[in-house]
This record gives structure tokens, sequence and C-alpha cells, in this order.
């Protein structure tokens, strides 16, 4: 009976030093990529900290996350891409769609999070939607799509407007495939559409004069990561050149820009912690469906309305979700 007593007194002490051993033992902590081609301030970080808050991960704590900025240049996005990948983290957040393409070219095994695609399929990024396959996964913002809600609301702010001008920045798709939408909506508006693309600083002087000799009546910029940095510059020249003006991301009418429409990019930022979530608890991302946003927001400037000498009309005016006074 001793024996017996004294073989279970062992047992209970080894598996209370077995189960401590393994308590004692530190667990992994995710190491999370952020990667934009932006600037640091202008990709809805805090938006992405708060949905993983909400899922229990608190940055410095029990995630760490490698931010990348790339300030609007191109080849910086790739060595920021690159030094994600050797630093082997668990998942890599896209905040545009020239840093899913570079991830996409980097790796082809940690998974990838995508919260700023205008259109998924069209830029080869993943197989359709509800199957994305292959390690890419996300949001889309379906921005292709909203270019002619751009125009619409442009003519409804200026209803006498023939003459539009679109100030893109480069794409996955061809420039053709991006305008589609856009010459729609002019088509049916009765509008005369002409475009350029920006990519650097000397495309948009070249871009500036252009605009200038084409007298044209309004502007629409959905120019991309550059156009972003740059957005002083443009809203400058739309103030000097009288120009009403539509932009594709908020920052440009915070900083003096007349109008804005676009997905929620914050909704789509703090969307985005739920795809980490999953993929580090064990599904594969092409397991997990692209999906589309469901908050849009129109920004407006009365006080470059007002300095344009243009009346909101009250139809637009009420739609918007901020007015700048």
């Amino acid at each position: 009976m001793n024996k017996k007593i004294l073989i279970f007194i062992l047992a209970v002490v080894v598996l209370a030093f077995v189960y401590t051993a393994e308590a004692q033992q530190p667990k992994k902590v995710p190491r999370i990529g952020y990667q934009s081609a932006s600037s640091s301030g202008e990709n809805n970080e805090e938006a992405f900290r708060q949905g993983l808050r909400e899922l229990g991960y608190v940055e410095g704590k029990n995630i760490v996350i490698e931010w990348r900025f790339a300030e609007g240049k191109p080849d910086r996005v790739r060595r920021n891409v690159a030094e994600l990948v050797r630093l082997k983290v668990d998942v890599i957040v896209t905040g545009g769609a020239a840093d899913t393409l570079a991830a996409k070219r980097a790796t082809t095994t940690i998974p990838i999070v995508m919260t700023n695609e205008a259109d998924a399929v069209g830029a080869g990024l993943v197989a359709s939607l509800s199957r994305p396959g292959g390690n890419i996964t996300g949001l889309t913002t379906l921005s292709n799509e909203l270019r002619g809600k751009l125009l619409e609301l442009l003519k409804e702010t200026v209803p006498r407007l023939a003459q539009v001008f679109v100030l893109q920045g480069p794409s996955p798709r061809t420039v053709a495939g991006t305008m589609k939408e856009t010459e729609v909506a002019a088509r049916s508006l009765g509008v005369k559409l002409q475009s350029t693309m920006v990519k650097e600083p000397d495309d948009l002087n070249r871009a500036f004069q252009v605009i200038t000799e084409a007298r044209t009546e309004a502007l629409i910029v959905v120019a991309g990561p550059f156009a972003t940095a740059q957005r002083k510059r443009i809203v400058e020249f739309a103030a000097k050149s009288r120009l009403p003006a539509i932009y594709y991301r908020r920052e440009f009418v915070e900083d003096g820009g007349l109008m804005s429409y676009n997905a929620n990019r914050n909704d789509l930022a703090r969307r985005a912690a739920v795809f980490v979530d999953k993929i580090l608890n064990g599904t594969k991302p092409a397991d997990l469906p692209v999906e589309q946003p469901t908050k849009f927001e129109l920004l407006i400037n009365l006080k470059t309305a007002q300095a344009l000498g243009l009346t909101i009309p009250p139809v637009v005016l009420m739609r918007a979700d901020k007015v700048i006074k």
C-alpha cells in the first residue's frame, strides 16, 4: 500500500512539474507586417489597432506590428515588402493595390490581407471574391465601380458641367479598364472626359499644364498613393484654377479640397483585423472570401465651395457624412 501511495505521489509531482514547465514556456507573440505606399497617418492605422483591440490583441503586449510606409515612393514599397518577408512575419497587411501587388510578387506562403483594393480580381490578385485561392484575401473598396458615382456627384453639384478632366494613377489594370465606369456615367450625363496618368512629380507638372490648356470645367482625382502624398499641390492647383474637384480620399477635403467620396477606409481597416485574427487561428487565406465595403462616406468642404462661388445643392449636402465649414 505504501508503495502504491509513493508511486501516486511521484506521479502527481511529475505531472505538476510538466504542467509548470509548459506554463512557463513563453507563447509565441504574433508578428504582423503592415505595408502602405502612403505616409503614416494616412492609412487608418488607428482603426486597424482598434479592430485588433476588439479581438483582444494589444500592440506591444500580445502582438507585434512592423509598420512600413513608402511615402509615395514605388521603389520603397518593394524594399519594405522584401524586409517584411525576411522578418518572416505571420501576416502581411497591405494598405493599397501597389502594396498588395508587391507582396504577391515577394511571397506565396505568407498570408496577405488587403485593406484597400479597388479590383482584386481584375488585378489578378485573387481568383474570385468568394474563393480567392492562394495566399491573399481581405477587403475591396470597389473604387473602380465608384468612379461613375464621383462624376454623378460632381454633376449634381455643378449642373451645367460639360467638360471634366480625370487625374489618375498607375493601375494593375489598363487605363481603359479603370476609366470604364466613368465613361459610362459621362455618356449618360452628357459630359466630355479627358484624362492623364501621374506617378511622379514631373508627371504632375505636365498634367497641370494639360488641364489648364484643356480649359476643363472640373476635376476628378483618383491618382493613388503618389497623388495622396502630393495632395496639397493638387488642391492648391484646383483652387488657383478655380476648378470644382472631387477626390477619392477624405484627406484631400480635409486639406482644402471640395468633395470626396469613397468606401469608409476606417471601417475597412478595422474589419481587416478580423481577417488577421482568423488567419492567426489557423484559417487559410484561400478559405476566407474577400469582403466588399458596407459603409461609404461623402465629405464636403463648404469653405472651398464658397471660395469657388459654388452653392452646394441641398440634395447633395444632406447626403454628406461630414461637412467642413
